[in-house]
Formats: C-alpha cells, structure tokens, sequence
C-alpha cells in the first residue's frame, strides 16, 4: 500500500516562494518516477514537474525557469522549490509515483495536497 503525504504549501506574494515536499512510502521510491500535479477548482489534474528514477527532469511550460523538482532516495522525499511565484500559480499540489513511457503515466495514489496560494 503506498501513502503519500504533501506539505509545504501556504499563502504568499506575487514574487514569492515555497517548498513543497512529499514524503512516499510503501514504494519502491528510488525505482519510480515520480511528479507533482496541481488542480485548481473546476479543473482538471494539471502536470507541472517530472523527476524520473534515473533523476531527469521535465517541466510545465508555464513553470519552467521558476520551479525545480528533486527527490532525496534515503528520505523518500520529493520536493518541489517554487520560486518567482505569480497569481496563476494557486493550486492545490499534490505528489504522485507513476512510470516514464515517452510521457508520465501517474497511478492512483495520491496524497491529500497541498494548498498554495499567491496574491498579487
């Protein structure tokens, strides 16, 4: 059974910044690539970041240059560094361990997210 759990999020300025993480466990954490998403109400799961178990990465357009993902093996810990954050940016964020198959296929595990909120 895997549980995930996300914490970080909270309330900043247009400017600001924020580290997500993600605590994994019951997964083969090193062996899976893992992602954050981000949902806002009415929405559909949107895709923001993709760390790979051979550590690649890749990025959401609208966050590349500001966010970077990273993952620490030995704590079973994803995080996400958000920097420069803007208005758009508010979302509940949520962590998801899924497989790399020319693209990201996330699985049904989640976490119950974060919230993150930026004002202008």
């Amino acid at each position: 059974q895997v549980h995930i759990v996300e914490f970080g999020g909270g309330s900043v300025q247009t400017g600001g910044s924020l580290r997500l993480s993600c605590v994994i466990s019951g997964s083969m954490f090193q062996h899976n690539t893992l992602a954050w998403y981000r949902q806002t109400p009415g929405s559909q799961r949107d895709l923001v970041a993709v760390s790979t178990f051979h550590n690649r990465t890749s990025y959401a357009d609208s966050v590349k240059g500001r966010f970077t993902i990273s993952r620490d093996n030995s704590k079973t810990t994803l995080y996400l560094q958000m920097n420069n954050l803007k208005p758009e940016d508010t979302a509940v964020y949520y962590c998801n361990v899924g497989h790399w198959d020319s693209g990201y296929f996330p699985s049904n595990f989640w976490g119950q997210g974060t919230q993150v909120t930026v004002s202008s």
